[in-house]
């Protein structure tokens, strides 16, 4: 051995060396205790590799003697550190011109559990791990098909991490192919530990609080968009697949929507698209209306709206920053905290806080209102990224409505739009189907139509082949007897 190898294994406190020959020494297993199985050791390699007759013993009759091939052979001490670390037993014999590893992977991997962030009641039950073979083979369950193309790659300089790229041959846009593979291996970064700080270096804009890739934890999301020509990424270690090239109306639909027929879909997706807009537009609306626009009020309400801030001395814009800022706080406090714990802060803190904010006259009963009703529309996103974007783009726009009234909310909101229709995915625009208008896309974005209208694939996508089943054949429905 190489003197840079043994001072790697001079500081690796768990690498143990077994020497099968006795006295001799000179065949040896290494491998991490805390990293390989350590039957595979002592039950097969130990027991065969002691038959053999030491005094004449060469590679070739190790290779046979426990089933190993030509592509196990390692030449090269990087080969070997990196082999060492994915949990595999390295057998050296001296004087030969080559090593050998043997496959073994004793770590611990979580079991596969329904998803807890992406939660369904129709459907399939099951999310990834940590584990990037168990991944691909819950991927591999959904779409057992040859078209299904699986690359690998390695990134990180200091501690390498395998990533895998997945799409559908035939069927995924070159294109889109090519460009997340360039991007991913142009990298050089010390590692990467998730698949969300990966989406981070490689999106197109990385200025923007709106997500360009999607990160989904279901696998029934990620092979739906596969099919449908998006790119997959997945990455070991990370319970996490990430797809591309993503629209922003994909973002306010969830995997259960291809689950229930297409007039609740159509419903549900209405609903989060209205509540996204409360949930940026209500509190400012309440502030600009109040400071500037007191005309707009009934009479009625205005009357109840001047008693409920008789006491408060704030004015609006800081009445509603500050509810705002108590509301973030609250969130990211049952966020922070242990589930348990968390729960009782979220309820009892929101009712205690915001009963006695009112009783004491910091707020009006109407901001509470508004404020809680913002609050539970940016819940209604399936996709955490928008929800957090969204509220954080309030408080601006807050702020807007606050100095300029309605002008400011409509200056905002222009900010806003334009920034939107200037992002891309992958080169890709942001907001088709509605720019560029792409009417065969309108089927499944805002509204949902029939599943027997879903004859050609998303345009969005570029897909190669654009169509997935003969509509016409689809909607025969002949009786059994006939």
């Amino acid at each position: 051995m190489r003197q840079t190898f043994q001072q790697w294994v001079s500081r690796t406190g768990d690498l143990k060396v077994e020497h099968i020959d006795g006295e001799k020494g000179r065949l040896r297993l290494y491998y991490l205790v805390s990293m390989a199985e350590q039957k595979v050791i002592y039950q097969h390699l130990i027991p065969n590799l002691q038959q053999l007759d030491f005094e004449t013993v060469t590679m070739p009759d190790i290779e046979r003697k426990i089933g190993l091939t030509v592509d196990h052979r390692l030449t090269n001490q990087d080969q070997v550190i990196e082999h060492l670390l994915l949990g595999n037993i390295y057998i050296h014999l001296d004087g030969a011109a080559y090593g050998l590893f043997f496959p073994s992977d004793g770590t611990q991997n979580r079991q596969i559990t329904p998803p807890k962030n992406e939660t369904n009641i129709l459907g399939p039950q099951n999310a990834f791990v940590e584990s990037l073979e168990t991944n691909l083979s819950l991927i591999r369950k959904y779409i057992k098909s040859p078209r299904l193309s699986y690359e690998r790659m390695v990134i990180g300089e200091t501690a390498p991490v395998e990533v895998g790229l997945l799409y559908m041959e035939g069927i995924t846009n070159v294109d889109n192919v090519q460009t997340l593979r360039q991007r991913i291996q142009e990298l050089k970064v010390d590692s990467v530990i998730d698949v969300s700080i990966l989406s981070q270096y490689i999106k197109d804009n990385e200025f923007s609080m709106f997500p360009q890739l999607v990160l989904t934890e279901r696998p029934d999301r990620t092979a739906a968009g596969l099919l449908q020509g998006q790119v997959a990424v997945l990455l070991q270690g990370s319970p996490k697949a990430m797809l591309g090239p993503v629209t922003f109306i994909q973002l306010f639909q969830a995997t259960e929507d291809s689950y229930f027929r297409w007039s609740i879909a159509s419903f549900l997706r209405l609903l989060r698209t209205l509540a996204i807009f409360f949930a940026l537009l209500l509190t400012p609306f309440y502030v600009a209306i109040l400071t500037f626009h007191y005309e707009v009020i009934p009479a009625d309400l205005l009357i109840s709206l001047a008693q409920s801030r008789s006491r408060v001395p704030f004015p609006p814009l800081m009445e509603a920053i500050i509810m705002e800022g108590i509301i973030e706080l609250l969130r990211e406090a049952g966020a922070r905290l242990p589930t348990k714990i968390g729960q009782t802060i979220g309820i009892v803190g929101g009712i205690v806080i915001g009963q006695a904010i009112v009783q004491a006259g910091f707020t009006s009963n109407i901001l509470i209102i508004i404020v809680a009703l913002g609050a539970l529309s940016s819940f209604s996103s399936p996709n955490y990224s928008l929800g957090a974007a969204i509220r954080v783009l309030r408080f601006p726009i807050i702020l807007m409505a606050g100095l300029w009234g309605g002008l400011g909310i409509a200056i905002g909101v222009s900010f806003l739009v334009t920034h939107l229709l200037r992002i891309t995915s992958l080169g890709r625009p942001y907001l088709q189907p509605v720019y560029p208008l792409r009417i065969t896309d309108l089927k499944d974005s805002i509204i949902r139509a029939p599943i027997t209208f879903f004859g050609l694939r998303p345009q969005l996508f570029r897909p190669t082949d654009d169509f997935r089943f003969d509509p016409a054949k689809a909607r025969q429905m002949e009786d059994i007897d006939e």
